[in-house]
This record gives structure tokens, sequence and C-alpha cells, in this order.
């Protein structure tokens, strides 16, 4: 079930905020005006304009940018410079395409002549208010069609929007939580994200693969992948997820970060439902998840954070249980405890002992250490109150064993078995993990008595 989100998707107060460099006499005029004072251009005041920006041309990106820092009035002729034909065909390369760019080395120099680029941006455009700063930076980069979020025809292999995010992150580092919030808020009207959003989330799975797709790749690219800082990427991860109702989180999510096909890189949704999965295909999402369990924000509790993880076990149905365990010991003790202490508090021992089971099964299929499961349950038995509910949780782990093998069991038994007898392997598997998990309970008793 899919809920519809409002189109106010980010509430920013509505004072004017102003950094506290600016002063009110800097106005937007800095782009337009010809009454500089030419006694702040230095020598270069000698120099005639056609001279000056023929001089800029055996100049790097970074020797541009400490230029522009020099005075107002040379930052003013270098916005000119970049706005000039020769200056645009010069810094916004465009050769995203080209077959050398799949080398590291190419690709490396384009992310890095972007970020060079962002800096430039950021200090010529200094002493502008944001919304004036962001709209002329847009005027400028609008000529780049892979920059924009439909603009390239081959997107799984343009680095248009990676340098575009590389842009944009040199270009914010550092900026108030307000004005990433305007940010966020000029990417969201100049896309119209928020409603290609709602399209995926309100639809069935799989049905719009392109836009899913789409979103995936600006979402990551453009807003995520760059931050050094987890701070900084939980975040934008917050700015896309928040506006909306926790199911449609969670299809967001799996959007963004799950599995995708290694031919097209459009979204995989029967992975988790139809077998046992890898820890290439949860990696993502348990690093998102990761990301906004442990950085201390206002705006996530660990109880979001876990219900979000129940509402994301079931996109686009409930999941394999052993895929879900999976994710539990990928996302880090902190996060597999309280999910499972949830279960506790909330009377769903049951579904806990079958939690316990295939936690114990991916420690034997992924070579974890087995007393890491033992251990994990004894910490979830300390959150029942009284020793009848903890003896009665520690019979509903023995219980689900046994189910759980007789149902390998009898599928075995059935000849439901496929090319590569995973079947059996399950079961072989599980036996083993039984049988591990059970020798470590063993050293833990025969130890406690001993001492």
């Amino acid at each position: 079930m899919t809920s519809i989100v409002s189109t106010s998707f980010t509430l920013i107060p509505n004072q004017k905020y102003r950094r506290s460099s600016r002063r009110s006499n800097h106005s937007c005029n800095i782009l337009g005006s010809d009454s500089q004072n030419l006694s702040t251009l230095g020598d270069f005041k000698a120099l005639p304009l056609e001279l000056f920006q023929i001089i800029l041309e055996y100049l790097s990106v970074k020797d541009i940018s400490m230029l522009s820092m020099v005075s107002k009035t040379i930052s003013h002729r270098l916005i000119n410079y970049i706005s000039t034909s020769s200056g645009s065909r010069r810094l916004l390369q465009q050769d995203f395409h080209n077959l050398e760019l799949s080398g590291r080395k190419q690709g490396s120099y384009m992310l890095e002549h972007y970020r060079s680029l962002g800096l430039l941006f950021k200090r010529c455009t200094l002493l502008l208010p944001t919304k004036e700063r962001l709209k002329y930076i847009h005027k400028i980069l609008s000529e780049v069609s892979c920059f924009k979020f439909s603009g390239c025809g081959i997107p799984m292999q343009c680095l248009g929007l990676p340098c575009y995010g590389m842009f944009l992150q040199t270009l914010t580092a550092g900026w108030d939580e307000l004005e990433c919030h305007r940010v966020y808020n000029f990417l969201c009207e100049l896309t119209n994200l928020p409603r290609k959003m709602h399209t995926v989330v309100c639809s069935k799975p799989g049905s719009a693969r392109k836009l899913e797709l789409r979103i995936r790749l600006f979402c990551r690219s453009v807003l995520l992948d760059h931050w050094t800082q987890q701070s900084d990427s939980a975040f934008w991860l917050t700015r896309i997820l928040k506006p909306w109702p926790m199911v449609n989180q969670a299809r967001l999510l799996y959007i963004i970060f799950g599995p995708i096909s290694s031919q097209d890189g459009q979204v995989v949704w029967q992975k988790m439902t139809e077998g046992p999965t890898d820890e290439t295909s949860l990696k993502g999402l348990a690093d998102a998840i990761k990301l906004l369990y442990d950085n201390d924000t206002k705006e996530w509790t660990a109880d979001d954070v876990i219900s979000l993880v129940d509402e994301l076990s079931v996109v686009p149905r409930e999941w394999l249980l052993e895929n879900n365990a999976r994710l539990l010991i990928l996302s880090g003790n902190n996060i597999c405890f309280t999910f499972m202490a949830s279960k506790a508090v909330n009377g769903r021992a049951n579904e806990l002992a079958r939690m316990i089971v295939f936690l114990a099964l991916v420690c034997e299929k992924d070579l974890y250490c087995m007393d890491w499961a033992v251990k994990m349950m004894q910490k979830v038995c300390k959150v029942f109150s009284t020793q009848v509910e903890r003896n009665n949780f520690l019979q509903n782990v023995e219980n689900a064993f046994a189910r759980v093998i007789m149902d390998m069991l009898q599928s075995v038994m059935s000849g439901d078995q496929d090319e590569e007898d995973s079947s059996f392997l399950n079961l072989f598997h599980l036996v083993n993990a039984q049988a591990n998990f059970h020798k470590e309970v063993l050293y833990i008793t025969m130890n406690s008595t001993s001492t």
C-alpha cells in the first residue's frame, strides 16, 4: 500500500538568512556592473579586457580559482570570462562518453577538473545571496545536457552526473544546513524530482524501470556519493527520504541502494524474494541503514530506523528470512540487536526465534564466527523480563531449528532441486550451523560452570 506525499517536500523557515560574511551593500550587480574600481586590478589595469582573457587561457582552473580571490573586480572579470563562449568551451569540458573514460586515469581527470571548477564558482560567487548564486550557476551549467536529469541517452556509460555531483559537493562544502536545504529545493524544482519519485513509489515495482534507474543515478551520482563525511551523506539522504511516508521511504531506499542488473543497471525487485542472495546485493542497503542510524541527528530516532528496516523487508513483498538475517548482520551489532529487541518487547518471540536460526545459517555460510550468533541470542534473552519468558524463548529457538530443518528436508525429498542442487546444499549448511551453534552454547555453559 502506498501513500501520496504532499508536494511541499522540504520545509524551511520563512526568514531570510544571510551568511555573517555578507553585508547588505553586496548586491547582485556583481555580475553586470561596469563601474568596478580599476585600482583593484593592480598591474592588470593596463591590459585590455580581451588580452586579460587571453592570459586566462594559459592558466589552469586551479590558478584561475586562486586569482578570483585577489579582489572583487578580478572576480567580476572572471565571471564575465566564464560567460564567454571561449571560457565556457574551455571550462565546461563535456567528453563524458569517450571510450577512454573507462580508464581510471582519464575518468579521475574529469572528476578532478569539475572539483576545481566547483571551487572556482564557489569563490567567484561568494558575495551573492544563495538564490542568485544558484541561478547564475544553473545558467552556466544548463548548457551541458548530460548534467540534466534525463539529458543523456546512455546514462550508464556517462560521467556527466558524477562530474555534476563533484562540482556540487565542492560548491556546497561547508555551507550552512539552511542553505543546503535551499540547494535541495532548487534541484527539486529544476528536475521535478518529487513528482518523479511519486510516480515510482506509487506504481507497481518495476513498472517504470527507466525512471527508477534515472532516480537512482541522479540521487547517487549528484547528491550522495561524493561526500567524505558521513554526516553530509546522512543530511542529503535525509532530504531524499524524510518527506515521504515510511512505506515509500523503504521503496526509495531499495531503488537507490538495492541490487541492480549487471546488464542494464536496472533495479532487480525479485532478488530478495526468489532465493538467497549474497553480501554484494545487500551492502548498499546496509550501509545506508547504518548511515541513518549512526549519525546523531534529530530527524532519525532508533525506532525510525528499525521501522524502516522492518518495512524494507517486505519490498516488494516479504523477503526470505536468510536475506533479512544477512542484511541485519551487515548493518552491524547495534542495529541487529535493536531490531531483535523490538520483536522481543512486542511479544513476537516466534519470529525472533526463527531469526536466530537464520542468523546462525548466515554465519555458517558466510564464514562468520558462530559465537557471535550465540552472544546475540544471550543479549536478546536479557530483554525478556522474567525467567519464564526467557525459557520459552529458548524453547522457541530449538523448535525453530527443528521446523526449518524439516521444511528443508521435505523440499529435498520432494525433488524440488534446481540444477545447482541448492535445496540439499542449504540443508547441509543448516545442519552444520545447528551443530556449530550448539557447540558454542556448550562452550559457554561449560566455561561458566568451571569458573
